[in-house]
């Protein structure tokens, strides 16, 4: 009993003394205070009072559960929300009027708003809120700075008044999942900001806190913290961040946080669990892939920290069924939400297939070289249009190390039209453009015309002819590009060129020989309707000849 008395006597002694240095600090600064001259005032051009913005960030103190250990990281807490009074002594810190009903938001429309594009907005679908109406009420204030912080000016005024040092003081106390996601996603708007990326990383545990949270069950939580991870590992200093994530525990869990967002089984059900820790699926794969797609295409220290493990731990396996997933949905049904993700993919696949240290492990799949192929036979290709880029140049680099899967694809007429028709979408990529040349040179060059059957070659008129225009007008449009690519095959004018050249030679010499070979078909149609037309074959090989010959003479 004395011991309980003792303890009481002990809060109420620590209660009263938090009440007399509130008190002080309030005396510094009375309502009636008189403003400050215009001097003094804070230089920041903003329509929102940063007075209020201040205000906001103090009412962001760790909800108090009523435990000691609570109570004392509230203290802790207080202890920063004074160094923001100090630091805003020269402005008005009026909290009485802080609530968010009370002003009219706007963010400054003169700001650019190029480098807040992956900030995110602090709305939760209806019916998630919850709590007591002090949580109720931190989550109103820390919504309001959420979407502040989107702004470069706003996200400034909240930096140089300790709001990253509050969220921290939260994330290490708050048990609740709608807290801890705000906390996040500020921090998260907050890295968007060139610059202030820095401070996330020089405050003292905030970064450990911050990976952490990577074992979380909540897929909001999960999805901001991936976000910010993707922002830091991308950044400069990516090698910082990169130490934090090089154990073993963190690579595989975010391995399994990324496999398993993109699971349709999981998605389904209500929750899954990794034998540790159980989380309830929501679609969040573009933070949860990007994260893999930031170290896969970061600093060299980076990959060097990071990839080899991350390889060993299946990475490729992973990646593969990923873009299996998203090809199985593609061919079923369009949803343009995931198309994006689709991208991120990719992006990863052909980053690795570059890779002098991995690409042989990449490049060896053929079940991956059967995917790539299928996306680039769709007939449709606008709305993806940057996946089928890329998967073209995945295609180059993979042929260029299993040349044996060629004659798997050398008779496939519907791949050798999707290579065309993906032309036109790379016509601001002259790599991308040149990968593709490879792949359609590569194939073109195991045709031996004078020898395939006249369907086969019909065939390949049909597709010349098809894709005529863009034939074309990348021949037209496209400067000559200088290469040092030596022709592997033979060819009559015996010259070095590029993959293109290789391909516009084939291109003319398949259509001369059907010229040559066409009498002896006893009707010029294939396929029932579809006619090759006389004039058309020789306007198409009378633009490869003067390609070609401006080539040997230039």
């Amino acid at each position: 009993m004395e011991d309980d008395e003792a303890k009481q006597r002990r809060k109420l002694e620590e209660e009263e003394a938090f009440n007399e240095r509130r008190e002080e600090r309030e005396n510094e600064f009375p309502s009636h205070h008189p403003p400050p001259p215009p001097d003094e005032l804070f230089d920041v051009s903003t329509t929102v009072d940063p007075s209020y913005v201040i205000s906001l960030i103090r009412k962001l103190l760790p909800v108090d559960s009523g435990s000691d250990e609570r109570h004392n990281h509230h203290m802790n807490a207080d202890n920063v929300v004074q160094g923001v009074v100090a630091v805003s002594r020269n402005g008005v810190v009026d909290t009485s009027n802080g609530d968010p009903e009370s002003m009219d938001i706007e963010d400054n429309h003169n700001e650019s708003t190029s480098e807040v594009r992956d900030t995110v907005s602090s709305c939760r679908e209806p019916g998630m809120l919850g709590g007591s109406s002090v949580e109720e009420a931190w989550e109103d204030h820390g919504c309001v700075l959420w979407d502040l912080a989107a702004s470069r000016t706003h996200a400034e005024l909240m930096v140089q008044n300790l709001i990253l040092e509050v969220l921290h003081a939260n994330l290490m106390v708050s048990t609740s999942a709608r807290i801890r996601e705000i906390c996040l996603g500020i921090i998260g708007n907050l890295a968007c900001h060139e610059g202030l990326l820095k401070h996330i990383e020089s405050t003292a545990g905030l970064v450990n806190i911050l990976v952490g949270q990577l074992f979380l069950d909540d897929p909001q939580c999960l999805s901001e913290v991936c976000r910010i991870l993707t922002t830091g590992i991308s950044g400069s200093g990516g090698t910082f961040w990169a130490e934090y994530l090089q154990p073993d525990d963190i690579l595989r869990r975010i391995l399994w946080i990324a496999e398993n967002t993109l699971n349709p089984h999981l998605i389904e059900k209500d929750s899954v669990s990794d034998g540790n820790f159980s989380i309830t699926l929501y679609y969040m794969p573009i933070d949860s892939v990007g994260i893999l797609l930031g170290i896969i295409e970061g600093q060299p220290e980076v990959e060097q920290l990071l990839i080899p493990p991350l390889m060993t731990l299946g990475l490729t396996s992973l990646l593969i069924n990923l873009l299996s997933f998203e090809m199985s949905k593609l061919t079923k049904e369009r949803i343009p939400e995931r198309y994006p993700v689709l991208e991120i993919i990719l992006r990863a696949i052909e980053a690795l297939s570059a890779s002098d240290s991995h690409s042989k492990e990449i490049c060896s799949s053929k079940e991956l070289f059967q995917l790539v192929c299928d996306l680039m036979k769709l007939q449709d290709k606008a709305e993806v249009a940057t996946s089928c880029v890329t998967a073209g140049v995945l295609l180059a680099n993979m042929l260029s190390e299993r040349v044996d899967f060629i004659p798997e694809v050398s008779q496939d007429f519907s791949f050798l039209e999707g290579l065309f028709s993906t032309l036109p979408f790379a016509s601001d990529d002259i790599e991308a453009r040149r990968a593709l040349w490879n792949v359609i040179a590569r194939l073109l060059a195991r045709v031996n015309e004078s020898q395939i059957n006249t369907f086969c070659l019909s065939q390949y008129i049909l597709v010349f002819l098809s894709k005529a225009d863009i034939i074309e007008d990348d021949l037209l449009d496209t400067q000559l590009e200088d290469s040092n690519e030596e022709s592997q095959n033979s060819f009559p004018s015996q010259i070095k060129s590029s993959a293109r050249t290789i391909a516009i030679q084939k291109i003319e010499s398949i259509l001369n020989n059907w010229n040559v070979r066409k009498d002896n078909l006893q009707e010029e149609t294939v396929n029932g309707n579809c006619s090759i037309n006389l004039a058309d074959v020789k306007r198409l090989s009378d633009c490869c000849h003067r390609y070609i010959k401006s080539i040997e003479g230039s």
